[in-house]
Protein backbone atom coordinates (compact mmCIF):
# COMPACT_ATOMS: atom_id res chain seq x y z
CA UNK A 1 0.00 0.00 0.00
CA UNK A 2 1.17 3.42 -0.78
CA UNK A 3 -0.03 6.89 0.48
CA UNK A 4 1.35 9.89 -1.16
CA UNK A 5 2.15 13.14 1.29
CA UNK A 6 1.57 16.80 0.90
CA UNK A 7 1.92 19.51 2.35
CA UNK A 8 1.80 23.15 1.90
CA UNK A 9 4.07 23.77 4.30
CA UNK A 10 6.89 22.72 1.61
CA UNK A 11 7.73 23.16 -1.79
CA UNK A 12 5.41 21.33 -4.44
CA UNK A 13 8.27 21.68 -7.10
CA UNK A 14 7.67 21.34 -10.19
CA UNK A 15 7.79 17.93 -11.61
CA UNK A 16 5.49 14.98 -11.69
CA UNK A 17 6.23 12.97 -8.46
CA UNK A 18 5.10 13.65 -4.65
CA UNK A 19 6.24 15.42 -1.92
CA UNK A 20 6.79 11.99 -0.12
CA UNK A 21 5.15 8.55 -0.40
CA UNK A 22 4.25 6.41 2.74
CA UNK A 23 4.98 2.86 1.71
CA UNK A 24 5.08 -0.05 4.62
CA UNK A 25 6.75 1.39 7.44
CA UNK A 26 9.05 3.91 5.79
CA UNK A 27 8.55 7.49 4.49
CA UNK A 28 10.15 8.24 1.69
CA UNK A 29 10.53 12.19 0.55
CA UNK A 30 12.03 13.14 -2.83
CA UNK A 31 14.09 15.55 -3.19
CA UNK A 32 14.18 18.57 -1.85
CA UNK A 33 15.85 21.98 -2.44
CA UNK A 34 15.82 25.74 -1.67
CA UNK A 35 12.04 26.41 -2.95
CA UNK A 36 9.86 28.56 -0.76
CA UNK A 37 6.96 26.61 0.02
CA UNK A 38 4.86 29.81 -1.39
CA UNK A 39 6.28 31.01 -4.21
CA UNK A 40 8.29 28.41 -5.63
CA UNK A 41 11.24 30.53 -6.13
CA UNK A 42 14.35 29.91 -4.85
CA UNK A 43 15.81 31.40 -1.85
CA UNK A 44 19.07 31.73 -0.35
CA UNK A 45 22.75 33.03 -2.29
CA UNK A 46 24.60 30.64 0.34
CA UNK A 47 24.93 27.14 0.83
CA UNK A 48 24.11 27.46 4.70
CA UNK A 49 20.84 29.79 3.89
CA UNK A 50 19.55 26.91 0.97
CA UNK A 51 20.65 23.88 3.38
CA UNK A 52 18.48 25.39 5.80
CA UNK A 53 15.44 26.14 3.94
CA UNK A 54 15.89 23.05 2.22
CA UNK A 55 15.90 20.93 5.55
CA UNK A 56 12.94 23.25 6.45
CA UNK A 57 11.22 21.87 3.63
CA UNK A 58 11.75 18.09 4.66
CA UNK A 59 10.91 18.66 8.09
CA UNK A 60 7.66 19.92 7.41
CA UNK A 61 7.08 16.84 4.97
CA UNK A 62 7.99 14.53 7.44
CA UNK A 63 5.97 16.11 10.09
CA UNK A 64 2.66 15.97 7.76
CA UNK A 65 3.27 12.14 7.44
CA UNK A 66 3.33 12.23 11.28
CA UNK A 67 7.31 12.04 11.97
CA UNK A 68 10.26 13.87 12.92
CA UNK A 69 13.56 14.52 11.50
CA UNK A 70 14.57 12.00 14.50
CA UNK A 71 13.09 9.54 12.63
CA UNK A 72 15.20 9.83 9.39
CA UNK A 73 17.14 6.58 8.89
CA UNK A 74 19.01 7.45 5.46
CA UNK A 75 19.66 11.19 3.34
CA UNK A 76 20.94 11.35 0.07
CA UNK A 77 22.53 14.46 -0.45
CA UNK A 78 23.29 16.76 -3.58
CA UNK A 79 25.46 19.22 -3.27
CA UNK A 80 26.36 21.65 -6.44
CA UNK A 81 30.09 22.16 -5.26
CA UNK A 82 31.39 19.67 -2.63
CA UNK A 83 34.11 22.52 -1.38
CA UNK A 84 30.80 23.63 0.44
CA UNK A 85 30.74 20.25 2.30
CA UNK A 86 32.43 21.92 5.99
CA UNK A 87 29.65 24.88 5.52
CA UNK A 88 26.59 22.26 4.96
CA UNK A 89 27.48 20.37 7.94
CA UNK A 90 27.20 23.10 9.78
CA UNK A 91 23.75 23.80 9.23
CA UNK A 92 22.54 19.99 8.51
CA UNK A 93 24.12 18.94 12.13
CA UNK A 94 21.44 20.97 13.94
CA UNK A 95 18.48 19.35 12.61
CA UNK A 96 19.04 16.00 13.54
CA UNK A 97 20.22 14.61 17.31
CA UNK A 98 22.17 11.54 17.70
CA UNK A 99 22.32 8.91 16.43
CA UNK A 100 22.58 11.06 13.24
CA UNK A 101 20.83 8.94 9.78
CA UNK A 102 23.06 7.25 7.82
CA UNK A 103 23.83 9.33 4.66
CA UNK A 104 25.43 9.67 1.24
CA UNK A 105 26.86 13.24 0.01
CA UNK A 106 28.19 13.86 -3.30
CA UNK A 107 29.01 16.38 -6.08
CA UNK A 108 26.20 16.71 -8.54
CA UNK A 109 25.37 18.96 -11.46
CA UNK A 110 22.07 21.03 -9.83
CA UNK A 111 20.06 23.26 -11.88
CA UNK A 112 20.54 26.61 -10.02
CA UNK A 113 20.41 25.41 -6.96
CA UNK A 114 23.50 24.73 -4.26
CA UNK A 115 22.00 21.43 -2.48
CA UNK A 116 19.32 18.90 -3.25
CA UNK A 117 18.19 16.62 -0.18
CA UNK A 118 16.23 13.54 0.39
CA UNK A 119 15.20 11.35 3.23
CA UNK A 120 13.70 7.63 4.74
CA UNK A 121 11.80 8.31 7.67
CA UNK A 122 10.74 5.14 9.83
CA UNK A 123 6.80 6.03 10.79
CA UNK A 124 6.87 6.54 14.86
CA UNK A 125 6.38 3.12 16.51
CA UNK A 126 7.61 0.74 13.52
CA UNK A 127 10.98 -0.05 15.63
Amino acid sequence: MRKAISTPEASAGNGPYSQAIVAGDFVYVSGQGPLDPKTGDIVGNTIEEQTELTLNNIHNILKAAGCTMDDVVKVNVFLADIKDFDRFNSVYIQFFNRPMPARTCVEAGLDNILVEIDAIALLPGKE
